[in-house]
């Protein structure tokens, strides 16, 4: 069906463009998410992502307005009712991406809020609190020397085992070689009476 748009389109070439911006805003979603994930601070910020996604989202919307209009003008049902359940997934598919990017600003602003009150209250801790923290630190080093240890301990034990289990297998072998020889000597120089 090729319904003419005044802005430059028809239905079909408006919901082209829809479904690229879909991608596009999908694909931006999943790569904030995935720096948020992947950093070790617990978070990264890339403002030009997300308000280029946040753009592609609106351009999305907007182009679902244009389009519900124009699937209202079909004449035939069966098209009209196909073009309504297209131009209803995009609706939805935009409105669940911006329900995703909503959610990333919000544990964003609480990322930033957590970093400012914690900033807040070291920057408030007398000399009373540096000696506990202090303390915590060093306990906490203490406990990564005793996981260090033991995992030290816990690899050369491996190894004995694993160097006796060597051991172990070379004495058969010799043992076994030794019976050979043994045999083959009886077998090739018998004892003669």
């Amino acid at each position: 069906m090729a319904m003419a748009v005044e802005g430059g389109g028809t239905l079909s070439e408006i919901y082209q463009s829809a479904k690229k911006l879909l991608l596009r805003a999908r694909d931006g979603v999943e790569k904030l998410e995935r720096l948020e994930s992947s950093t070790s601070t617990g978070g990264y910020d890339s403002p030009e992502l997300s308000f280029a996604v946040k753009k592609d989202i609106s351009q999305i919307q907007s182009l679902c307005v244009e389009m519900d209009r124009l699937w209202r003008s079909i004449a035939d049902k069966s098209q009209r009712d196909l073009w309504k359940r297209k131009v209803e997934q995009v609706a939805e598919e935009a409105e669940s991406l911006k329900e995703s990017l909503d959610k990333y600003f919000l544990r964003n602003q609480r990322r930033i809020n957590e970093a400012r009150e914690r900033a807040e209250l070291l920057g408030r801790a007398n000399g009373e609190s540096s000696h506990i923290l202090r303390i915590f630190d060093e306990e906490a080093q203490a406990m990564q020397s005793v996981r260090n240890s033991s995992r030290m301990l816990q690899e050369s034990f491996a190894t004995g085992t694993a160097i006796l289990a060597k051991y172990a297998e070379q004495r058969e072998h010799l043992k076994h070689k030794g019976k050979l020889w043994m045999f083959s000597t009886l077998w090739v120089c018998p004892i003669q009476y």
